[in-house]
């Protein structure tokens, strides 16, 4: 009788300290996080943008930028990357890149990373409305330079108005400046001879030979005692820079996009030379 006693008694022990331990594992398990359970939705989300690139930094250090030299120093490996991928010379599109930007220096370029002036044309993206052949036109703006360089060539080659250009010799650069002047690329009758004239001054079609691997061209600029940009000094105006350069006073706004006649000392301003009877 004892023993049954003491057996039930040991039985008991057993039981209630099997309980506990359970109970303990269930409330120890009831603090622990399951990551299966967690909702994403709860999770922060980090909108801010990606990192911003050497092109974007150097896109807003254009008034450090000493000269035309120095702009297109900087984009010439993107033209030539893009006429690798898009059979567009090199040579025009840093040519188109100089007039259109003013080297980088026009307030459409500053504001827009709009390089080339490509309206917004059923464009989805960000725009922003600058004064050009009208006020208030709607123009692409693009987050950095090197996808204005790829909107171009994506502009070019997707549209059948220019598909007669791809037909010409791929280092043409003075076909190719003629043909998008025909093909409504720009109103401004001067647009062929004024793209010649800085791929000329500048030895652009280098970068079509380097691509092309052809000849490279030795290239000696002829003297001249004109300079592409010009420093604003007390008193000037544009009529006075523009009669300085040969220019009309409308050029000289579109080539530094300009809205007014408002400069101010100390700016630098596009005064590309009216060479080869232009």
């Amino acid at each position: 009788m004892i023993r049954k006693i003491t057996v039930v008694l040991i039985l008991s022990l057993l039981l209630v300290g099997c309980g506990g331990s359970k109970r303990a594992a269930k409330k120890k398990l009831s603090v622990r996080p399951s990551r299966s359970y967690e909702n994403p939705k709860a999770k922060p989300v980090d909108d801010t943008p990606g990192e911003t690139s050497r092109e974007t930094k150097k896109a807003y250090e254009y008034a450090s930028f000493a000269s035309v030299e120095d702009y297109i120093n900087h984009f010439a490996p993107i033209a030539k990357e893009e006429m690798r991928l898009y059979k567009i010379p090199a040579s025009i599109t840093m040519a188109q890149a100089v007039l259109e930007s003013g080297a980088g220096n026009g307030n459409l370029t500053k504001k827009a990373n709009n390089h080339f002036g490509i309206k917004c044309h059923n464009w989805t993206g960000e725009v922003v409305y600058h004064d050009d052949d009208e006020a208030g036109e709607c123009f692409r703006k693009y987050r950095d330079p090197k996808f204005s360089f790829r909107d171009h060539s994506l502009f070019l080659t997707g549209r059948s108005r220019y598909a007669d250009l791809f037909d010409l010799d791929p280092d043409d650069y003075k076909g190719w400046a003629k043909g998008l002047r025909k093909a409504g690329y720009a109103t401004d009758p001067k647009y062929p001879q004024k793209l010649i004239a800085i791929i000329e001054r500048y030895a652009m079609y280098n970068y079509d030979a380097e691509i092309l691997g052809t000849k490279v061209k030795d290239f000696k600029p002829e003297p001249s005692d004109r300079v592409v940009l010009h420093k604003v000094v007390k008193g000037e105006t544009l009529y006075s820079i523009s009669r300085m350069y040969n220019l009309t006073v409308d050029e000289l706004k579109k080539n530094n996009g300009l809205r007014d006649n408002t400069i101010s000392v100390g700016q630098q301003l596009n005064v590309i030379p009216q060479y080869n009877g232009f």
